[in-house]
């Protein structure tokens, strides 16, 4: 994945087939990226995002998106990228060929302590660590707000 020219759909980042990765800062992100290559579930071509660098490209998307970016999830998951950068996570985007290694990786990611994972599929994207609240993914749109339980500061 080109972090120059991210893959886009109506406008804002879609990375189908890859799960990005959230994680509190970036030590954690890169102790979870040793672990995903000592399992074998990534060959180093991970797509790896600092706090600023999400920020940039939340502001390009958000400007950029297109109406039907508001059918789906897609923009509301830009907004909640948006507000993790704010607040100093860094994120890992790594290529996931199929629903089982998107949980794999995902199961990686939550034991290094990961506060968010989704995997890009071709037609939804899944949440695969559930909110700290416990309750599960729900409908979303721009008007019933977003699913994401932030850290606290």
């Amino acid at each position: 994945m080109n972090k120059s020219d991210p893959p886009r759909s109506f406008g804002v980042f879609k990375p189908v087939g890859h799960t990005v990765l959230v994680f509190p800062d970036a030590h954690a992100l890169e102790q979870a990226a040793r672990k995903l290559a000592e399992t074998g579930l990534s060959d180093g071509s991970e797509t790896r995002y600092s706090a600023q660098e999400m920020q940039a490209q939340v502001a390009s998307d958000l400007s950029n998106a297109g109406v039907l970016a508001t059918v789906g999830q897609e923009l509301n998951l830009v907004k909640v990228h948006g507000q993790l950068a704010d607040r100093g996570c860094q994120f890992l985007v790594v290529p996931t060929d199929s629903d089982a290694v998107a949980r794999r990786v995902a199961d990686v990611a939550r034991a290094g302590g990961a506060v968010a994972a989704q995997h890009y599929g071709t037609l939804l994207v899944e949440d695969l660590i559930d909110p700290a609240d416990g309750k599960g993914q729900v409908f979303e749109s721009p008007d019933r707000g977003l699913d994401a339980k932030l850290p606290t500061s």
